[in-house]
C-alpha cells in the first residue's frame, strides 16, 4: 500500500535508521500494518551478536513507534505541517522470542486514544505468526525544528 518512497514523505527517518520496508493496510484512525525484512546486513548484527545475531528488542520497539508515526501522519499529522511525530513513552513492554537474519517482521498497530496532538497506540510485532514482541506505545506531534 506505501513502498519506501511513500514512507519518506511521512517520517524523517533514513538509511541506517529507517525501520519499515513497507506499509500493507492503513485503516484511518483505527489501524496500521507495517513489513521489517530483517537481513544478516544489517549494522547492528555485527555485534549483537556476533555468533548468534538478534535484533535487539529496543530497534524492534522503535520499529513499531516509526509505523505508529506512519500511522498518525497518514491519520492527519505529520510532515507536511512541518511537524513530526516523537516517541514519548513505552509501556507493557514485553520480548517473547527472538528476531534473526530472515525474518519478515510483521508490526501492527492499533489506535488506543487521541488527544489533540497525542497518540497512544497497541503495538505486535510477529514473525511467521507468532508475537515476538508487544508494546503500549505514546508518541507526540511537535514542530521540527
Amino acid at each position: 500500500m506505501l513502498d519506501v518512497k511513500e514512507i519518506f514523505k511521512r517520517i524523517p527517518h533514513r538509511y541506517p535508521f529507517l525501520l519499515v520496508d513497507r506499509i500493507v493496510e492503513i485503516e484511518k484512525d483505527q489501524r496500521i500494518v507495517g513489513i521489517k525484512n530483517v537481513t544478516v546486513n544489517e549494522s547492528f548484527f555485527q555485534g549483537h551478536f556476533p555468533h548468534r545475531p538478534v535484533m535487539p528488542g529496543v530497534l524492534i520497539c522503535e520499529a513499531m513507534a516509526q509505523v505508529g508515526a506512519i500511522f498518525a501522519y497518514s491519520s492527519g499529522g505529520g510532515a507536511d505541517n512541518g511537524k513530526v511525530f516523537m516517541l514519548t513513552g513505552l509501556d507493557r513492554v514485553k520480548f517473547k522470542r527472538p528476531v534473526e537474519p530472515g525474518d519478515q517482521l510483521r508490526l501492527e498497530l492499533t489506535s488506543l486514544k487521541r488527544r489533540g496532538s497525542f497518540w497512544k497506540m497497541w503495538g505486535v510485532a510477529t514473525v511467521d505468526g507468532k508475537i515476538v514482541a508487544q508494546a503500549e506505545i505514546s508518541a507526540m506531534e511537535v514542530p521540527m525544528e
